[in-house]
């Protein structure tokens, strides 16, 4: 009896390890396959420098005269193109390889620079410069907008890999109590609304003093509020209900928040809404008859 006591208690304990690593391989998966979608728009976005420099490298040529300066700048775009080949053959998986050919592509951009500067002194370019200053431009400028477009895409990506370090908030679960403290079963009996939730373990959270944010919305949408009670939240400022004071260490964290009833609560669905860092973390809701 003693012996099967022991083995279920280690295979208790072996379900629970194979859960975490389970967890966490999960975790590591998503962060991996998020850095890799980032890695492949930063890729895209310096295939483009690339390619608009290899061309710049071109055009410069048509516009002066002077054989040895050609060469020279023959020379950097066809060392630019195989940067751009080698940069093609990368696996977006390959981060060292693409940081290696990010410090290539800023080496490529100050040696342009320098060319555009020495040309730029000629009469005879200031010449020419004039003439297709128009075409120049709008070369540039198409090529900026990809630029930014992509930038935007990155951006959008960097964001989706921030979720991975927000705080998350399940279990939430809403009690409407009478004024014994139990559960009112009719909404002109409900003097408290307990509302319970769970922050979950994050390793990849910043620990520390957080604020949680609480709005619940009556049957209308209109939220609960005492006074002008509002928090920051996607360049605005929103009502909130009850606001709740956390010290988060990572780990697992249950609490419990009330709301004290001093107007007339309708019959119908509240919705409940949980923010915190800037985000919505979780949201629930419940009926009253």
């Amino acid at each position: 009896m003693e012996k099967n006591k022991k083995l279920v208690a280690a295979l208790v304990v072996l379900a629970v390890i194979a859960i975490g690593l389970g967890v966490l391989t999960f975790t590591q998966f998503k962060k991996n396959t998020e850095m890799s979608e980032l890695f492949a728009v930063e890729k895209e976005e310096m295939e483009n420098e690339y390619s608009t420099f290899a061309t710049q490298y071109d055009e410069l040529q048509v516009q002066i005269n002077n054989d040895s300066l050609r060469e020279k700048l023959e020379s950097e775009k066809l060392k630019t193109q195989r940067l751009l080949e080698e940069l093609r053959q990368v696996k977006t998986s390959n981060a060292a390889e693409i940081m290696r050919l990010k410090k290539e592509l800023k080496t490529v951009r100050a040696v342009l620079r320098s060319y555009v500067m020495q040309i730029d002194s000629l009469d005879r370019l200031n010449k020419v410069l004039v003439q297709e200053n128009t075409e120049v431009k709008n070369k540039y400028h198409a090529a900026t907008a990809q630029i930014s477009t992509l930038s935007a895409e990155r951006k959008k990506l960097n964001e989706k890999v921030s979720l991975a370090a927000q705080l998350d908030a399940t279990n939430i679960v809403a009690q409407p109590l009478n004024k014994r403290g139990k559960t009112a079963k009719k909404v002109k009996d409900v003097k408290k609304i307990a509302i319970s939730f769970t922050i979950v373990k994050n390793i990849s959270a910043e620990t520390g003093n957080k604020t949680v944010y609480v709005r619940i919305a009556k049957p209308d949408n209109d939220i609960l509020s005492k006074g002008n009670t509002t928090f920051a939240y996607e360049n605005t400022h929103i009502t909130y209900s009850i606001k709740k004071y956390i010290e988060y260490t990572g780990e697992e964290l249950t609490t419990t928040v009330y709301w004290d009833v001093e107007e007339f609560l309708p019959a119908g669905t509240y919705h409940v809404y949980l923010f915190a860092d800037g985000n919505m973390i979780g949201q629930g809701s419940f009926s009253m008859k």
